[in-house]
């Protein structure tokens, strides 16, 4: 025969996209529409409901950027429908193709119920599935006119990302908004064409490809393309006995989960955000209600406390579908949050404040952590999810890989303690399936455990305000449920997979240490002023907690609940992904820094209102340290009374004396060299002589680079960009003096563009090996990357990047591709770089990005590690970084992990003083090397009980004490959610009640353990 293939599927797919697809609505009347344009923000339904309407005409525009608009949408069923299935079809004027990212809607009745979500997948309401003559109709529709700012070349600068600069053109024009009639069988033709076109596509040559492609031809002959309703049952009908064939025993199995991704900010704010749930969820539970097996899965709990808030009739039914096992919870977390960048602190109450939302309001506790679309992932995260009772978990964004493909599907990942956690990435490469015959195809193909494992999951839906999952998408999964050549498809709750995945693999491949994604290493740089707000407010909230922890038990002061969870929960939902990294539009940014500043002046109040209750009333100057370490004589978590300083020099004051147009700074413990351009040419660790500063280079090197990525202005940073680089050495000014309290200071000055200026003062203080940076940058580039290197001395086979609660060790070489990639990386407080006897850290207050090369200069072997400070991208926020930003940094001379971590700490919780009658003893003290306090605090439950969390931060075995000064009834180790322990476990979490004897706790540690201890008052 010969080879009609390309004609048959040309033919089919030209009909169905011309005559059945609008054959599903083609009989319709128009609806009588009216409208009414808000002025301003949003109002609640029943304001909108209650607007003043006027007559609106379709294709006339209407909505600016940002803006909302309400239909009035009224009619009646002609008499010759009834009994029919009858549904408003309302095109809002979309684009089918950018699902997501323009205008939505959400559909109301009169009586304010919310019905369902209309967007450019998603066009239908339903009026009757047996309509009565003259039945009357009446919708509403708010309609939100979100800007397309990723249309055609997506990373094209634009102002409309703030509403505050945004357009007051209308945007959009209505296609239609008609009544019409539902035809089942063109519908039910139309999803037996798609999904046999598309398994065909994927079939090899054979007798299945050809008697589909049969079976389709004899469709096409039986249909009338003038009278498609009428024949489209007899069509139907030639397709049944192909896909009646059961699918192989052998067939990879698809476990979908409806899914709708919508990121809690991103190209729109947050408000935005409330009300894309809103329009989601509103769909997701009508098209539970309309089928029997469908079952969606949602996380985020923060997304779930605004539809209680915001939306409590869309709530209720939400509330009614998860009881039903239908809506399934998913992530036990506040949000998606970014897992790289945030404090170990930050982690443990994202998953404390989700699981606790899930089972307080939903009755729900999550058995897995589901996170598609963060930007890589810490290798501190599996010790956290096992140590938060989790069991699995599921990601699919290492699938974006530039250079390596990840090389498993179902898998163990072991992180920096030797937890591990069954982790799975879908091989469908997707976490916004539509179940195509390509991707289901994929999925097959792809999948890398196929020798022990039958399957993968499925994200199955429209994203970020697309509408989630939609008709289409269930009718395909009930076709490839068994069909031959095709992986069967089931809806399925992520744990059912889970637990079976667990019972196929006895022996899971492991991947060790971090998921770094190749791809996105900008994200820890751009937005300088969002994760300077996060790092600072969550280590003050940790502060805040500190003292209203210590005031409640000295003193009897109530702990504020209320107010640290309102506040950790703001902090929490500025982790999310699209916002701490920096990639939003600037609407966002903007209203994150207010934010901040927010959480900021609320902590600080509660800081001073609890340490004013714990030093009394008087006129002594107390110098209290909430950091984990002691300094200058103040013990951690404890306050110390202060004499007038005298500033009599001691064994360690500095000395400054000019040296060659610069200056040479000593303290007794280091002796630094600043040059008559004001970069660091020496700093020598006195005790033994060794020299930081490579020879013959310069530290603190500002450097700039030029910034233009492939794509993803904000998002991403190419390795080419070092390829051009610009030194900045010409100084304004150099000046130099000794203060009042002791601490040398050079202040430098220079022009960094003839747009831009940056001012550095080094200081080095009595006693001190860390010559401190602080760094106050008049920023005004475009597509420029600045960073500030330190060549060092030092021959470092690997460096450590403080991570959450440990480091991680990356090797310095390119040896391969894996470690090419990596040409930028994360960090925390600290980076050091050590050969046996010596090491140097660079210490920072907000930075979290770096990069490291060693190499060969004659016979010196030169590390230089460079700290990333400022980026000027230009989409989505054309102006991020724009302005003065500040940053502080130091080079620890002679550093070990003991000292970096230290160092660390302590630049991150400065000192305070405030006035009072006496000092604070300590609540807790800690002695054992490396063993370290993270937090104290009053139990979630607000039981009055204390939790105190400690962690091994050397990555050895630890032994130590745990001493409470307080009255103890009884100690024991309980989980990351403040729960005691369940055994059976997989490993030890180290025991449940613990001995006390006089306060005294003993405490065994492994490498990097993160234990919590909950300790019972007397």
């Amino acid at each position: 025969m010969h080879d009609d293939i390309p004609l048959t599927v040309g033919r089919v797919t030209r009909v169905l996209k011309e005559r059945i697809l609008p054959a599903v609505h083609a009989e319709s009347v128009p609806l009588t529409a009216q409208w009414h344009e808000l002025p301003g923000e949003p109002v609640p339904p029943a304001e909108g409901l209650a607007l003043d309407y006027t007559p609106y005409a379709v294709g006339t525009p209407w909505g600016a950027a940002w803006g909302t608009t309400w239909f009035r949408l009224t009619g009646r069923v002609p008499a010759h429908w009834a009994g029919r299935r009858v549904e408003v079809v309302a095109d809002l004027g979309f684009d089918r193709d950018m699902t997501g990212f323009q205008c939505e809607g959400l559909v109301y009745r009169a009586d304010g119920t919310p019905v369902k979500s209309l967007n450019p997948r998603n066009q239908w309401v339903l009026v009757a599935d047996e309509a009565e003559a003259e039945q009357a109709v009446e919708l509403y529709v708010e309609a939100a006119s979100n800007p397309i700012l990723v249309a055609g070349n997506p990373f094209v600068p634009t102002r409309e990302g703030d509403i505050v600069t945004s357009s007051s053109t209308r945007l959009y024009t209505t296609g239609r908004l008609d009544l019409a009639v539902f035809e089942r069988d063109v519908f039910e033709l139309a999803l037996d064409v798609e999904v046999l076109l598309g398994l065909q596509a994927e079939l090899p040559a054979g007798p299945r490809r050809m008697r589909v492609l049969q079976a389709l031809d004899d469709a096409m002959d039986r249909l009338d393309l003038q009278h498609v309703a009428a024949t489209a049952a007899d069509a139907r009908a030639a397709l049944v006995d192909v896909l009646a064939q059961p699918a192989e025993a052998s067939a990879h199995a698809i476990s979908a989960i409806g899914h709708a991704h919508i990121d809690s900010a991103w190209l729109w704010p947050v408000r935005e955000t409330i009300r894309k749930v809103a329009r989601t969820t509103s769909s997701m539970t009508t098209l539970i209600d309309e089928t029997d097996d469908f079952v969606y899965g949602m996380s985020s709990a923060q997304q779930y406390a605004w539809i209680k808030e915001h939306r409590p009739e869309v709530w209720e039914r939400v509330r009614a579908a998860v009881a039903a096992g239908r809506f399934v919870p998913l992530g036990g977390m506040w949000v998606e949050s970014d897992t790289v960048m945030p404090s170990g602190e930050s982690l443990v109450r994202q998953f404390l404040h989700g699981q606790r939302f899930f089972e307080t309001e939903l009755g729900i506790r999550c058995r897995g952590v589901w996170l598609p679309d963060s930007f890589g992932y810490s290798p501190a995260l599996p010790q956290l999810m096992r140590r938060a009772g989790f069991e699995w978990f599921f990601t699919q964004k290492i699938s974006w890989n530039q250079v390596n493909t990840f090389p498993h599907h179902t898998f163990l990942w072991e992180g920096i303690d030797g937890s591990r956690v069954l982790s799975h990435f879908p091989p469908m490469d997707t976490y916004n399936a539509q179940l195509s015959g390509s991707e289901v195809a994929t999925a097959s193909r792809q999948f890398r455990e196929s020798r022990h494992a039958s399957g993968s999951i499925a994200p199955v839906g429209w994203g970020d305000g697309g509408g989630g999952t939609t008709r289409e998408m269930t009718g395909t999964a009930s076709r490839l449920a068994d069909l031959e050549g095709s992986p069967t498809v089931r809806w399925e709750h992520p744990d059912a997979f889970f637990d079976r995945a667990r019972g196929e693999l006895a022996h899971p491949p492991v991947w060790v240490g971090e998921l770094y994604l190749e791809l996105h290493r900008a994200t820890l740089t751009s937005q300088h002023r969002t994760k300077q707000g996060n790092r600072r407010t969550e280590h003050l909230l940790v502060e805040a907690e500190l003292w209203a922890a210590t005031a409640a038990v000295r003193t009897g002061t109530a702990y504020p609940h209320d107010e640290l969870d309102a506040l950790w929960q703001q902090v929490l939902l500025q982790q999310f992904h699209d916002i701490l990294p920096g990639t939003s539009i600037a609407w966002v940014h903007r209203e994150a820094v207010e934010q901040y500043g927010r959480v900021t002046e609320a902590a600080e109040a509660i800081v001073a209102r609890s340490l004013a209750a714990l030093v009394g009333e008087g006129g002594v100057e107390v110098e209290a340290n909430a950091a984990p370490f002691e300094r200058s004589g103040v013990p951690a978590g404890g306050a110390v009374t202060r004499e007038p300083a005298t500033h009599e020099p001691g064994a360690y004051a500095v000395s400054l004396s000019e040296r060659d147009g610069g200056w040479v700074l000593d303290n007794g413990v280091v002796t630094v060299t600043v040059s008559a351009d004001g970069l660091v040419t020496s700093a020598v660790d006195v005790a033994t002589g060794r020299e930081a500063v490579a020879r013959g280079r310069a530290a603190n090197l500002l450097q700039l680079h030029q910034d233009v990525p492939n794509r993803w202005d904000a998002w991403d940073v190419d390795r080419y960009y070092r390829n051009r680089v610009t030194d900045v050495r010409d100084v304004s000014a150099l000046t130099a003096s000794v203060g009042e309290d002791g601490v040398a200071r050079v202040v430098v000055e220079r022009r960094i563009s003839p747009a831009s200026t940056v001012r550095q003062e080094l200081s080095l203080a009595p006693g001190a090996r860390v010559l401190e940076i602080s760094q106050e940058t008049d920023w005004h580039e475009t597509e420029t990357f600045l960073k500030v290197a330190f060549p060092l001395d030092v021959r470092a086979e690997h460096v450590a990047a403080e991570t959450q609660f440990g480091f991680h060790r990356r090797v310095t070489h390119t040896n391969t591709s894996w470690e090419a990639a990596k040409f930028e990386t994360s960090m925390h407080r600290f980076v050091l770089a050590e050969e046996r006897g010596f090491g140097v850290a660079l210490v920072n207050d907000s930075i979290y990005g770096h990069d490291v090369t060693r190499d060969v200069d004659g016979d010196d072997v030169v590390t230089t590690v460079r700290l990333s400070l400022l980026r000027a991208p230009r989409f989505p926020d054309p102006g991020t970084d724009q302005g003065v930003q500040t940053h502080r940094y130091g080079l620890v001379v002679g550093a070990d992990a003991d000292v970096a971590t230290r160092e660390g700490a302590l630049m991150g919780t400065p000192a305070r003083r405030v006035t009072g009658a006496h000092g604070v003893d300590p609540l807790v003290t800690v002695t054992g090397e490396g063993i370290v306090v993270s937090s104290v605090k009053e139990a979630a439950d607000r039981s009055g009980d204390l939790v105190v969390r400690v962690y091994e931060s050397l990555g050895g075995r630890a032994r130590g004490t745990l001493r409470l000064d307080l009255p103890v009834a009884s100690v024991a180790t309980v989980t990351l959610l403040e729960e005691p322990l369940e055994e059976p476990l997989e490993e030890p979490l180290g025991g449940g009640e613990l001995a006390v004897v006089d306060g005294a706790v003993p405490l065994v540690l492994g490498p990097f353990e993160v234990r919590t201890l909950r300790v019972v008052r007397a």
